[in-house]
């Protein structure tokens, strides 16, 4: 890298590390639903990331629409792909996790979210995002397996990101959710999937 600026010396031929693995940076555009943005990625033969509140079925037409723009544009399909990400705890039962988990993210959507205006989020609320065809990602093991199996038969996607660490929950909680994660949620989506089907969990900063 060679550069120039006003507040430090300038870099000449100064290297890059670490090196990336890959010739290209993969970049994904992330959508919450506006068809414009989600247009905007099949054009650009973009990989596209929905970001899941609320209900999963109304994102399926995004996801058409992604795969048709980006096939009209002539984009290989294979290079049109998807992922998922949203809001994620596990622990053993369903219960205990939606006991655990409820407190912090009621706190988190109150605080971060436009539309709470400031109000935490009600137990029949998280019960109905946290149920089969919502999309807070909030059980046991098998409960998310079946939940993410159902939004891959939905919306064909090929990575899910769970987001955790929301709302001040404390970290031993939140490694236990990550481990039930990496050691039987994804190796039976894997199974299921035939490989088809990957996923990673990232910590979601912010306020409490």
């Amino acid at each position: 890298m060679t550069w120039q600026g006003r507040h430090r010396p300038a870099l000449r031929d100064a290297g890059v590390y670490h090196r990336p693995v890959q010739p290209q940076l993969p970049v994904w555009i992330a959508v919450g639903g506006t068809p414009a943005s989600v247009e905007r990625a099949g054009r650009n033969g973009l990989p596209l990331y929905l970001a899941i509140l609320g209900q999963p079925e109304r994102f399926a037409p995004l996801a058409d629409l992604y795969r048709r723009t980006g096939t009209d544009a002539g984009h290989d399909p294979a290079d049109l792909r998807i992922g998922v990400t949203s809001h994620f705890y596990l622990e053993p039962t369903s219960q205990g996790a939606r006991d655990t988990f409820f407190p912090y993210y009621s706190r988190y959507i109150g605080n971060n979210m436009p539309s709470a205006r400031g109000q935490l989020l009600p137990c029949s609320a998280f019960d109905d995002w946290a149920g089969p065809r919502g999309a807070l990602f909030a059980g046991s093991p098998q409960e998310v397996i079946d939940k993410i199996l159902w939004e891959h038969e939905l919306l064909g996607h090929d990575r899910f990101l769970a987001q955790v660490g929301l709302g001040g929950l404390p970290f031993v909680d939140t490694a236990r959710s990550i481990e039930l994660l990496a050691t039987e949620v994804l190796p039976a989506v894997r199974r299921e999937t035939g490989g088809r089907l990957a996923g990673t969990a990232t910590t979601v900063s912010g306020r409490p």
